[in-house]
């Protein structure tokens, strides 16, 4: 049996969301110089790399983008790979979509080894199943699902083209 896939928001939703997002961004960071954007592979960097573009136009604020890759399967065998230190900074971990919380978990796991001044988590889709104590700041939009749903983020290329529920 074919799953059903339900069109949740399209790209002109998105890059309503994407801007809300950012001024949320820039609003809850206005007094930072410059701030971190991680943006957790592949989803989370694509949404991430939107995020510096509405970023860089509309606030002063210096933004550095660094991608995350977490291996979901064996996700404490990851070294993260930054080059710079990112003691004394505020960082904002981002990711397309969030369900149990355990990507986010490992990410943050991941950065904690710097003494960092702010961590916030920023998503497009939250759909609420969490497993570990993750909540998010930023959020784009919120689901109510089942837990045997899906929902997919379609991307093409570096611009984000939909969400679906499946």
């Amino acid at each position: 049996m074919k799953k059903k896939r339900v069109l949740v928001l399209d790209k002109e939703k998105i890059g309503h969301i994407l801007r809300r997002m950012a001024y949320e961004i820039w609003e809850r960071n206005s007094e930072e110089k410059e701030i971190v954007l991680m943006g957790i592979e592949r989803g989370g960097k694509i949404l991430a790399d939107n995020l510096v573009g509405i970023l860089e136009e509309i606030s002063p604020i210096k933004i550095v983008s660094i991608p995350i890759t977490i291996n979901k399967k064996n996700p404490l065998n990851y070294a993260l790979d930054v080059k710079e230190n990112l003691s004394g900074r505020s960082i904002i971990l981002v990711d397309d979509v969030v369900n149990s919380g355990k990507t986010i978990m490992y990410s943050l796991h991941s950065v904690l080894s710097f003494d960092l001044k702010k961590v916030m988590v920023a998503v497009l889709v939250d759909r609420k199943h969490k497993s570990f104590p993750i909540a998010s700041d930023i959020v784009g939009h919120t689901i109510a699902t089942t837990l045997q749903e899906h929902i997919e983020v379609e991307t093409k290329g570096k611009e984000i083209m939909a969400v679906y529920l499946e």
